[in-house]
């Protein structure tokens, strides 16, 4: 059997591109080489996009995007045979080679967003990981806590503005639900633009701060409990992995502890009983289909003392480093990375 050619995106215009560096190493790293060949094809944080033929390794030191390694590349629109085109000399004619299925590595937006996807469902070449729309609801912190709603689910107490509305709605609404409460910009990743807000005072700063990384803005009520994630994968049969618990010695998860995890710690399993984790992960799939996954996704939530499922959100392309939450909770479940990897591609081909 031949070996498919897996084209690996990394990088993007976002504020999550090293992040992306690192995950697309470790994607690349654990392809089983005997079935795929990775292609990776890097976009710069100023757009440009080269398929790189390097060491992996310059993909996790950022140092990939140089003229040795990489040539300017950009996909065919030819929905007949996807190919990507390679450009290794000015005016020379394009080389060419196949492509299988894509797999975006790129976090955040301009990535997880639904763009990428839309443009690789527009060229009909078969995409590992969750579909144009399904995408966007997932990275829209607002759409998806109102579906997930409909499905039945709690979700926290919320309230949206809007580039240029007034933030007396928000002091009013702050003062309705108490505090400490969390403002975040409704579409990024990675705790980017959140703030824990502990009192009025700091809210004008906080919705400044998340209007940075978005033109949409949400104010959200603080959940009581834990948060524990779930990893999904498949389309139409849905696995999951074993739950994990992120246990806080203070604040919230942010950017510095989803990756140094210098005063937090992630246990896998989580430490609860069995019925709660079945509830849980049976909750995680209720979303996972109310928001159109394919593929995987890692959907969070949080248990409140009182043993609530309250959602949280659902990453669409999570952080996929060998020591990552969705690698580390399939492990748990039996999987190794490279199944893992395995398994979202080969149901993307048979889509």
């Amino acid at each position: 059997m031949s070996k498919l050619n897996v084209l690996v995106f990394f990088g993007g215009c976002s504020s999550e591109y090293e992040v992306s560096l690192e995950s697309a190493c470790a994607v690349i790293e654990h392809l089983d080489p005997g079935k795929y060949r990775a292609l990776p094809l890097g976009i710069t944080m100023d757009g440009r996009w080269l398929y790189f033929e390097g060491d992996p390794q310059k993909i996790r030191d950022n140092t990939w995007a140089n003229e040795k390694d990489a040539v300017p590349a950009l996909l065919s629109p030819e929905r007949v045979e996807h190919r990507l085109l390679l450009f290794p000399e000015p005016g020379a004619p394009a080389k060419s080679i196949p492509v299988d299925a894509a797999l975006p590595v790129i976090h955040g937006k301009n990535g997880e967003d639904g763009t990428l996807q839309g443009l690789l469902e527009l060229f009909g070449i078969p995409l590992a990981g969750c579909g144009t729309l399904s995408s966007a609801l997932c990275m829209d912190k607002e759409r998806a806590h109102r579906l997930a709603a409909l499905s039945g689910v709690r979700v926290p107490r919320s309230l949206s503005l809007s580039a240029g509305d007034s933030l007396s709605h928000a002091l009013s609404f702050a003062l309705e639900i108490g505090f400490p409460l969390y403002v975040k910009p409704v579409r990024s990743g990675s705790s980017y633009g959140i703030t824990r807000v502990e009192k009025l005072e700091e809210l004008s700063d906080a919705v400044s701060l998340a209007f940075h990384y978005d033109s949409q803005v949400i104010v959200e009520e603080n959940i009581e409990g834990f948060e524990v994630g779930c990893a999904v994968l498949g389309t139409n049969t849905l696995v999951t992995g074993e739950l994990d618990e992120i246990e806080l010695s203070d604040g919230f998860f942010n950017y510095t502890e989803k990756y140094t995890l210098k005063t937090s710690a992630i246990h896998v399993p989580a430490r609860i009983n069995r019925e709660t984790a079945a509830r849980l992960k049976e909750t995680a799939k209720i979303i996972y289909r109310a928001l159109g996954c394919s593929c995987f996704a890692r959907v969070d939530m949080f248990l409140t003392p009182k043993g609530e499922i309250v959602f949280n959100e659902v990453n669409t392309i999570p952080g996929f480093t060998e020591h990552s939450r969705y690698p580390g909770m399939m492990k748990a479940a039996g999987y190794s990375f490279s199944q893992v990897l395995d398994q979202i591609i080969r149901l993307a081909v048979k889509s």
